[in-house]
């Protein structure tokens, strides 16, 4: 990626250290963090808080993690990313225009209340496809960034990039939290294959066996890293995609999903 940051090599075996942990990689967390608005940062960090639930304060800890979940957490994180980085252009040009929903700068409970059920419907959506993710007990559940039940939520930082989303309505929300173009989810499936590998899943009559599935030794520090770069990545995907629109508009050559 840019900035000087570098990606997370594959995680198989010739990323191990002795130990047998796979997260051998630099810490590069300020530096990917740098890489967002405050308000993105804010969400990012209620993300964080969703996934490793109450581990943040013991991130040195290890465990051994399903490969499968935590590719699932990474794929989903990248999406989040690109979801983040739209809403943020739009919020900081209403916000150059002080033209922003009342409120969205003080997190006015109005608004949250007004957004909730779409909320709710959206993220639901999300908690269900992830739930392989949210029933392995070393990982926190995860729902997207923003908590569709309104449970742990409340105990986090209201942030006003959250405030401001929670004010569009089911519909937009939908349309902003959809990845545009074909293109776009290949290079989410091929990036994730190409780090963790495509995961062995057989379909039987008595539904998906999954028990192939290998498991990692990572710490906690170690998957707070990879969701801050499935984070970042969404973020430069969105960039990516706005250029290559911005050059080919008209042209009918990029396959839209929408």
């Amino acid at each position: 990626m840019d900035a000087n940051v570098s990606l997370v090599p594959p995680l198989n075996s010739s990323a191990m250290d002795p130990s047998g942990r796979v997260d051998t990689w630099p810490a590069q967390d300020g530096e990917l963090e740098h890489l967002h608005s405050p308000e993105v940062n804010e969400m990012i960090q209620n993300h964080l808080s969703i996934i490793l639930k109450t581990r943040v304060g013991d991130l040195n800890s290890v465990a051994q993690i399903s490969k499968l979940g935590v590719g699932q957490v990474y794929a989903a994180s990248v999406m989040y990313g690109y979801f983040l980085k739209r809403i943020d252009q739009r919020f900081q040009l209403e916000k150059t225009m002080k033209i922003l929903p009342g409120g969205s700068d003080e997190g006015d409970t109005s608004i949250e209340q007004a957004g909730r059920e779409s909320e709710r419907s959206f993220y639901g959506e999300a908690e269900e496809t992830y739930q392989a993710v949210s029933s392995n007990q070393e990982v926190g559940s995860f729902v997207g960034g923003i908590n569709a039940s309104g449970g742990s939520s409340s105990e986090m930082k209201q942030s006003r990039l959250k405030t401001y989303v929670m004010s569009f309505d089911g519909e937009t929300l939908q349309r902003y939290a959809t990845i545009r173009s074909r293109e776009a989810v290949g290079i989410i499936e091929k990036h994730t294959d190409a780090l963790f590998g495509r995961p062995e899943i057989v379909i039987t009559p008595q539904g998906i066996d999954s028990s192939k599935d290998g498991h990692i030794k990572i710490s906690f520090k170690g998957l707070k890293r990879l969701v801050l770069e499935a984070v970042t990545f969404g973020s430069f995907l969105w960039d990516v995609e706005s250029h290559v629109d911005s050059r080919f508009s008209g042209t009918g050559s990029r396959r839209k999903m929408q």
